[in-house]
């Protein structure tokens, strides 16, 4: 059964006032003109109504779902909690993550020699901490990842290990989906 004809009308005549595009521009400049001096009044008389935060001094404290760079947890040996099972690199859409996996004194255990991650290449996704069964990458707090040169941005693992208890509220949060 055929569906609903629809005739698109591709000739539409603008008139003269849409041609010229001015009554869209008063509109504009009187959304910036309101909301400038709705800010310029909440400044004077003491009740900042805008959203600032001075950056570099002050910090915004981000949702538990806040995803930013990844990092590995850290045992309290300071060895890293992953057992090199590839995962991650294998769910990593850009290839960003390399692992070399390494044999422990252990027979049944493994772990990384060698695990990097290409910042530069990283879109922070959260694939490789879904991916991880041992909870061993999670994806941390941290946002600043500025540098001039490509070299600095290729973490190796003495650089993502982080203690369980810096990375608490994100492990919370992934535990949260465990239990629905």
């Amino acid at each position: 059964m055929p569906g609903k004809v629809v005739r698109v009308r591709r000739r539409e005549r603008l008139g003269w006032a849409e041609r010229l595009y001015l009554p869209m521009i008063f509109v504009g400049l009187g959304v910036t003109a309101r909301v400038f001096f709705r800010n310029l009044w909440g400044y004077i008389i003491g009740k900042k109504k805008t959203f600032v935060v001075q950056y570099p001094e002050e910090r915004l404290d981000y949702a538990d779902a806040f995803r930013g760079h990844p990092v590995l947890v850290a045992l309290e040996d300071g060895k890293p909690k992953c057992v090199a099972c590839g995962l991650c690199e294998f769910a990593c859409p850009t290839d960003c993550i390399t692992i070399i996996p390494g044999e422990t004194h252990d027979p049944i255990e493994r772990i990384p020699e060698v695990f990097d991650i290409d910042m530069s290449r990283c879109m922070f996704c959260g694939l490789c901490e879904e991916a991880c069964p041992e909870e061993a990458i999670v994806m941390s707090r941290d946002v600043e990842l500025a540098t001039y040169e490509r070299g600095p941005m290729l973490f190796h693992m003495k650089d993502l290990l982080r203690d369980e208890d810096t990375l608490g509220r994100r492990i919370g949060f992934i535990r949260q989906d465990y239990d629905r």
